[in-house]
């Protein structure tokens, strides 16, 4: 069952938290969930919540250009990209940290309404048809998946894979998160890659796409965002199916 069928439902967009800044570092008392208040903007007029869209960032900053996302940096966090085997394309980061993981994609959304309630909505019915639990619960991007997913353990003996399940919907596209590791459990753990997504600029290219097509990312420094847009694979949303390639980022 595809989880990112089309459907005409309407859905709001979700409140994305964190202040247009670096990523602090880990261990910091910073998080997204005290982030300054959603609505304002700082002094050269970006806005002070993310993720953010590229029109309303006048800079790159502390950013790491993959295209359609600009990932936030800071010591200590590892970014890999995950390429599709048979077509090389990317189609996601990770940001690791410790035990924990970040991986983020983003993709076309309509202009009218967002997508993640749809989305969640589809992930729910996916986690419990594989015998896995799901709680909708509210978080600090809005409302989130807390799931429960059974898997094999690196003993080999089967168990069940804490998953959490982020999203945002922006301007024409729509952010997801997926925390894995401590992250998913933990939410002392979880406060550094939370800011990292709190802090991402999805650039939207002007190119007519449907909704849910996975907007393309890059490799650093092969393109970025002036790069054409180029067909980009269906990308699978089973966080239990073996996954692309990964590349880490020197």
């Amino acid at each position: 069952m595809g989880l990112f069928r089309r459907s005409a439902s309407k859905s709001e967009a979700t409140a994305a938290p964190a202040a247009d800044a670096p990523a602090g570092e880990p261990g910091s008392t910073e998080s997204a969930q005290e982030a300054s208040p959603q609505g304002g903007t700082t002094q050269d007029g970006a806005p002070q919540r993310g993720p953010f869209d590229s029109a309303d960032v006048p800079t790159m900053g502390p950013r790491v250009d993959l295209g359609a996302i600009w990932l936030p940096v800071m010591p200590g966090v590892a970014l890999r990209m995950e390429i599709e085997k048979k077509t090389q394309k990317v189609t996601g980061v990770s940001a690791s940290l410790g035990g924990s993981a970040l991986q983020v994609q983003a993709f076309a959304a309509p202009r009218t309404w967002g997508i993640w309630d749809e989305v969640r909505a589809e992930l729910a019915t996916s986690v419990t048809s594989q015998g896995g639990t799901v709680d909708d619960v509210p978080g600090p991007f809005g409302r989130e998946l807390m799931a429960r997913i059974p898997a094999q353990l690196p003993d080999g003996t089967r168990g069940v894979r804490p998953v959490r399940f982020i999203g945002v919907d922006g301007p024409r596209w729509f952010l997801r998160g997926v925390l894995t590791g401590q992250a998913a459990v933990d939410a002392e753990a979880a406060r550094a890659l939370e800011s990292v997504f709190a802090n991402v600029v999805v650039v939207r290219d002007d190119s007519p796409r449907p909704p849910r097509d996975l907007l393309t990312l890059t490799m650093p420094n092969q393109g970025g965002q002036g790069a054409p847009a180029a067909p980009t694979p269906k990308p699978s949303f089973d966080p239990l199916t073996r996954g692309p390639e990964i590349t880490e980022i020197h």
